[in-house]
């Protein structure tokens, strides 16, 4: 279970504060990766809180919001993350810029995400019981990148 919520604490962590997001022009590549990050946290969100008995399990509500995180999984990431998009380049941003010291780890990383995020798929419509370890290897996933690549608030 501790697993479960910090799979959506994670998640939501990556977002970056709307305020801060629109204090200055953020490049579109950083606004792109953001707003999948925003998704992300949506939709395990949703997982999460069927997973912790807070809102009634539905099959159809889980199997959407599994779907759309292996749609994320699959966005091409090169493209969000140019050199020059880090903390200490622009605000507006948390990453870290040991991210372009290590992008193919990150990437790597993003494969796992994603690795997690299809096993999550394959059981999500199989009820509240399957969510929770499912759930738990996608937030294993995000914090193993969160912990090494975000900058802390």
């Amino acid at each position: 279970m501790k697993t479960l919520i910090a799979a959506a604490s994670v998640a939501a962590a990556l977002v970056v504060p709307a305020t801060a997001s629109f204090a200055q022009d953020v490049p579109d590549a950083v606004k792109a990766r953001q707003g999948q990050f925003r998704i992300m946290a949506i939709n395990l969100g949703i997982l999460g809180e069927m997973a912790r008995g807070n809102t009634e399990y539905d099959a159809e509500a889980a199997q959407n919001a599994a779907d759309t995180l292996v749609a994320i999984s699959g966005v091409h990431q090169p493209p969000l993350w140019p050199e020059g998009t880090d903390t200490m380049s622009i605000d507006g941003t948390r990453a870290e810029p040991a991210i372009w010291e290590n992008l193919d780890d990150v990437l790597s990383k993003w494969s796992d995400f994603g690795d997690a995020a299809a096993q999550l798929q394959t059981v999500a419509a199989d009820g509240q019981q399957a969510l929770g370890p499912a759930l738990g290897q996608v937030g294993n996933a995000c914090k193993a990148c969160h912990d090494t690549y975000r900058a802390p608030e």
